[in-house]
């Protein structure tokens, strides 16, 4: 037998003041070349995991540690990060603390400069690195003023170029759009095709493509260990794990199917035989095939674009079903933001927003989506005033936004960042929940109603005296919402709420919004997850290149292949199988 690139024997480790194991005697052996998925729900030790591989646990994390790390054929349990700098690599969930170079070039550039490379061969790593992530070109932007994709991108390059013979990513993938995952997952391949070893934390199944093994973690332990194909069959146990099952599997799994349909033709195939469906007419290009042809015809005059192209909706009738047609309606509650041209860039950088205009009215969830760098952050930053249009404007209730004080705006507009983390500061959760209330002068009475009931709301009951930052990522998420709801908004903005969240978290967060919108909070989702934006929004605003190319119910989005593919988004399988059907759904449960 060779010996293996890493070995873990009878691995414990427990936090500090806890009582629980984060890790309870794991075994784990990794061979030179192999590609693992680690899944399980928050909590499972996938993190904990991770840091001990890179020896962050436990020269940074304090704790007990016992049990024997072998990385390269030699015992590594009480080796510093230093001396593992170039044979494990780590790309950390929270990328952007990754970050702190003055641009692209000397970030990816600084780990090897610790490791003495020679000049010339950095030079090469750095271009390598950047041409494999998709940032060429970046070399001496900021990386403050990237997106969250691309720092995500930057942060793995830094990695990359450092050539490690391990690999470790904490869900590489969370902030990025479809192609951009899809050529991650490339990399990957290609990486493990040298013979680096690759261990892949993440929570979506699509992760497992080309991998060699599929663990599923619960409470410290691996519980599976096997191929991919296998596993993801077995949904219900998958579900008891708190790991998402794709579309296709809960779809053969719900109809008794035998093994796993291989794509979404075969699905279909196997469903219309099923159902005594007619064949669907063809397109004849393989493509995501269409029922209704869509008429483009020009929106309402709210959206014209600085291009001159009109943005548009489609003339033709939905065949969804009552239910659908309710949860995609047309919105008439009152106006709450109108944006009006707005165009922006970043100091010394090209335009980010080029003639937006959009409504947004009350009590709607709508979905903003859009590649990587096509202006989504940014420009809802500027529907509270947190930036501020230098061409055109955004109207608050008929007040334009420029000239409200933030406190103002905040009352009628909340913002959850894409990280939690950047807006939670105070010593418990009940502080952090008074505080925009106190901020604002609010009588003490209507202070503390208004905490407890906004604490209620988002679920965490019993933690008012929990330190925020002791809480899982999902309570922090549902906190910094609560933080917002104190001031009673009439528009919640959240930029990719799920990232870093299980299954369970995920719906637990997308209920949370359902409630809030049924109450009549208008809420604008940042997101590039497929389910949220198929199952939850009513309506969908596409970004291109900071132009607004659709305005319009979801369902009509997600009949228009050109707009899916201008807006690197990808249906979930149950409404492409829908589509070859000739139905319209939303999800596996609707296409059943």
């Amino acid at each position: 037998m060779t010996t293996p690139l890493v070995e873990l024997r009878d691995l414990w480790f427990t936090y500090p003041k806890t009582a629980q194991p984060a890790l309870a005697g794991l075994d784990l052996r990794i061979n030179t070349g192999e590609m693992l998925v680690v899944m399980g729900r928050s909590g499972a030790g996938k993190t904990t995991l991770a840091r001990c591989l890179n020896r962050a646990i436990p020269a940074y994390q304090p704790g007990d540690l016992r049990g024997e790390v072998w990385i390269d054929g030699i015992e590594r349990s009480r080796a510093d990060v230093a001396a593992l700098a170039g044979v494990v690599g780590l790309v950390t969930q929270d990328f952007e603390a990754q970050l702190f170079s003055t641009n692209v070039a000397l970030e990816v550039a600084f780990g090897m400069e610790q490791l003495a490379v020679p000049r010339e061969e950095m030079r090469v790593r750095v271009d390598r690195a950047l041409r494999q992530v998709g940032l060429e070109g970046f070399e001496r932007r900021d990386p403050s003023t990237l997106s969250g994709g691309e720092k995500q991108r930057l942060s793995i390059a830094a990695v990359l170029a450092m050539q490690p013979k391990l690999i470790v990513f904490d869900e590489p993938t969370t902030d990025l759009d479809p192609q951009g995952k899809r050529e991650i997952f490339a990399v990957l391949r290609a990486l493990r095709a040298e013979g680096v070893g690759i261990v892949l934390i993440e929570h979506e199944p699509e992760a497992c493509r080309g991998a060699d093994r599929l663990l599923l973690m619960s409470e410290g332990r691996i519980v599976e260990d096997g191929p991919p194909e296998i596993l993801l069959r077995r949904v219900d146990r998958l579900a008891e794990l708190g790991v998402p099952a794709g579309d296709l599997d809960r779809l053969a799994a719900a109809l008794g199917h035998e093994g796993r349909f291989a794509d979404v033709a075969s699905a279909a195939a196997a469903l219309r035989k099923m159902s005594d469906l007619p064949p669907p007419p063809s397109l004849g290009d393989g493509r995501f095939s269409l029922v209704h042809v869509p008429v483009r015809v020009p929106v309402h005059d709210q959206c014209p674009n600085s291009a001159g192209d009109s943005v548009y909706e489609y003339g033709h009738e939905s065949s969804f079903s009552d239910s659908l047609v309710r949860r995609g309606r047309d919105n008439t509650g009152e106006l709450l933001v109108e944006a009006r041209d707005v165009e922006f860039a970043y100091a010394d950088g090209p335009p980010v927003l080029r003639g937006v205009s959009a409504r947004l009215h009350g009590g709607e969830m709508v979905a903003l989506v859009g590649a990587n760098g096509s202006g989504k952050t940014t420009f809802s930053k500027h529907l509270n005033g947190l930036l501020k249009a230098q061409r055109g404007s955004v109207a608050l209730r008929g007040r334009d936004v420029a000239t409200l004080d933030l406190e103002e705006a905040a009352a009628d507009v909340g913002y959850v960042f894409q990280n939690p983390d950047h807006q939670i500061f105070a010593e418990s959760v009940r502080a952090e929940v008074r505080f925009a209330a106190e901020n604002l002068g609010l009588p003490e009475r209507d202070i503390a109603e208004r905490a407890a009931a906004a604490i209620a709301e988002v679920g965490l009951g019993g933690f008012e005296d929990e330190d925020p930052f002791g809480l899982g990522k999902g309570q922090r998420q549902r906190l910094a919402v609560a933080s917002l709801l104190v001031l009673r908004p009439r528009l919640l903005i959240l930029d990719e709420p799920t990232t870093g969240l299980d299954a369970g978290e995920q719906r637990e967060m997308m209920g949370l919004l359902g409630r809030l919108r049924d109450g009549g909070t208008s809420i604008l989702i940042i997101t590039h997850a497929p389910w949220i934006v198929a199952e939850w929004a009513q309506r969908c605003l596409v970004l291109e290149q900071g132009r607004l190319i659709f305005d319009g119910p979801v369902e009509r989005f997600l009949a228009d292949p050109d707009l899916v593919q201008r807006s690197d988004f990808e249906p979930p399988d149950a409404v492409r199988v829908g589509a070859e059907l000739g139905i319209a759904v939303r999800s596996v449960d609707d296409l059943l």
